[in-house]
């Protein structure tokens, strides 16, 4: 998933509204995070190189220690105590715990195939992005939907009115992650687009996707408390 783990994040700013957004986006992301960290330790390589050949089903990444489940003890700990230090509360690291923990199991339905530990060791969910990247998309589009729609409406019961807006702009973030996701299931922008090959430093697959997060990030880091 993308903007799925963040649909997730704020369900939980939702529940600890005081300075705890950014913290939430991350906990929610935190194993993608990871992921680029150890591509670049050189311990997750991750294919095709250039993200104009890069589709769902065709990107390869052996995801050992950011999303195989046994690594996952580690990073739910370690959030959690991030949180319980960094806010001096106990429920608000175990909500950043329970984000990680909702990643990997999202992932179960809408992600890359992960395993117990290491490729020799059992496959665990659907494997949906090499499989069937189609049904990813859906499975995500469906819970952005539910999730999204059940945030504003609890908002609407706390008395929390959004400007229209503001709601199309946190909406917009979503909506752009699920047709970015559709656009390159089986299908690269080299292909849609007739993009000739060439070598440069901006076409580079895994700085491409850090700099997506981080402004995906961002984007709802000052959008989602602005709501007046």
């Amino acid at each position: 998933m993308l903007a799925g783990h963040y649909a997730t994040a704020l369900l939980a700013h939702q529940k600890f509204p005081k300075g705890t957004l950014l913290y939430f986006l991350i906990a929610s992301q935190l194993q993608d995070l990871l992921w680029f960290t150890f591509h670049y330790l050189g311990l997750e390589q991750t294919g095709p190189t250039d993200v104009f050949d890069t589709t769902l089903n065709n990107l390869a990444v052996d995801m050992l220690y950011s999303h195989d489940l046994l690594p996952q003890i580690i990073w739910v700990f370690i959030i959690f105590l991030i949180g319980k230090f960094l806010f001096k509360n106990t429920k608000i690291g175990l909500t950043g715990a329970a984000l990680v923990i909702g990643h990997f199991v999202l992932d179960l339905f809408s992600g890359h195939p992960h395993h117990i530990f290491g490729a020799e060791s059992q496959s665990i969910g659907l494997g949906n992005y090499a499989t069937d990247a189609f049904m990813a998309v859906a499975i995500e589009a469906v819970f952005c939907v539910i999730t999204l729609w059940y945030f504003f409406s609890q908002e609407s019961k706390k008395g929390i009115q959004r400007t229209t807006k503001n709601k199309a702009s946190v909406v917009g973030l979503f909506v752009f992650g699920i047709v970015f996701l559709l656009t390159i299931a089986t299908t690269s922008f080299r292909e849609w687009l007739k993009i000739p090959e060439f070598d440069t430093s901006f076409n580079s697959n895994v700085p491409t996707l850090i700099l997506t997060y981080i402004g995906m990030i961002s984007y709802l880091n000052y959008f989602v408390p602005k709501y007046t």
